[in-house]
């Protein structure tokens, strides 16, 4: 339990101070005077004032927020305080300042595979074969456990999930297996079967198989700077393209809400996580900072997705968004995230405490 709290605290902190570092970084770059840089909320537990801004850490660690000098369009401003204003900037500013909150957990989570890929290399699963299933296509054609297979219709094949994807797509149509057994090169004919399943949502799905499981066979490779780089971008936009699918597929009702977990399960996560070691809590803190940057550019009211709708829609029509009808945007979004927390709460207690 101790460990959970102290992961829990530890990642959402770092979560927290980059997303908010975001938009200070920004805020200050466009000559934004920002006022209060806090992690949490609720009352003031430590901090220092540096020129006019109060750096603190508050007392409730669900959050943070960066208060800037005439954030709000009915703010009293003082004739020096003008320049300085975030409601006197051009849209343009205010939109870059409100998105570098999430962009910067995008960021994090990049910094965090580069530095696990530059660490630990990029693991790959050879396409070696652990076991084969009975009355399937692979065993009615005589491929065996341990074979390793080189090139399917004389297109090479480097790993496991090339292999896959090479079946999958086979639409069932007769394939060349080039494999190796025993040292010695042989190839094998093999007709993908179809089999109904269900994908990573649940959903029912049809795909081709030949009935073999993979090897534990993996190595690993080292990457350059660059490669690291790459690879770091492409794991952070994978992720960011799963959370956006789970997203639209809840909203269809594809998806159970049940998935969905509050600060209790993130805690027991995080807690789990940490007792893998470190490197899997660090792994486990990018995936988070991913869900939060795609959550905060959710177009609700309260959230910096809402705000960018407001800017949006200031930048098409050239003029703010009315004040009451912001008012009244914001009333609605904070009802839905209290509903949605409540949500949340339900399945966290319900998941760990009645199961």
């Amino acid at each position: 339990m101790t460990t959970s709290i102290f992961a829990f605290v530890i990642v959402l902190g770092v979560l927290i101070f980059f997303h908010e570092l975001g938009h200070f970084l920004v805020a200050r770059l466009f000559g934004v005077g920002v006022q209060t840089f806090s992690l949490g909320f609720g009352p003031r537990i430590l901090g220092k004032k540096v020129g006019i801004t109060d750096y603190r850490i508050s007392a409730i660690p669900l959050g943070g927020f960066v208060k800037m000098v005439g954030e709000e369009p009915n703010a009293e401003l003082s004739p020096e305080e003008i320049p300085l204003s975030f409601t006197h900037k051009h849209v343009l500013k205010k939109i870059f300042i409100v998105a570098a909150g999430p962009f910067f957990n995008l960021l994090l989570a990049v910094i965090i595979f580069y530095a696990i890929f530059q660490i630990s290399g990029l693991y790959i699963r050879l396409p070696s074969v652990g076991s084969v299933e009975p009355e399937t296509p692979a065993y009615v054609a005589g491929l065996q456990a341990g074979d390793k297979i080189t090139s399917i219709n004389n297109m090479p094949v480097e790993n496991w999930d090339e292999m896959a994807k090479i079946i999958s797509e086979s639409q069932g149509d007769h394939l060349l297996f080039s494999i190796i057994r025993n040292g010695e090169t042989i190839q094998i004919g093999i007709t993908p079967e179809s089999k109904e399943d269900k994908n990573l949502f649940g959903e029912n799905i049809t795909r081709y198989v030949i009935g073999i499981t993979s090897s534990t066979d993996v190595i690993t490779k080292k990457l350059n700077p660059i490669e690291a780089f790459s690879e770091s971008i492409i794991q952070t936009y994978r992720i960011t393209e799963l959370t956006i699918v789970s997203i639209v597929k809840l909203i269809q009702g594809t998806l159970s809400t049940k998935t969905l977990g509050g600060p209790i399960m993130i805690a027991d996560l995080a807690g789990q996580q940490a007792r893998e070691g470190a490197l899997n809590l660090v792994f486990f803190t990018a995936l988070l900072s991913i869900n939060l940057a795609i959550l905060n550019f959710l177009p609700i009211p309260v959230l910096d997705g809402g705000h960018l709708l407001f800017f949006f829609i200031e930048l098409v029509t050239g003029k703010p968004v009315n004040i009451k009808v912001r008012e009244i945007a914001q009333q609605a979004g904070i009802f839905i995230l209290i509903l949605l927390m409540i949500f949340v709460f339900y399945n966290d207690i319900t998941r760990y405490i009645f199961n």
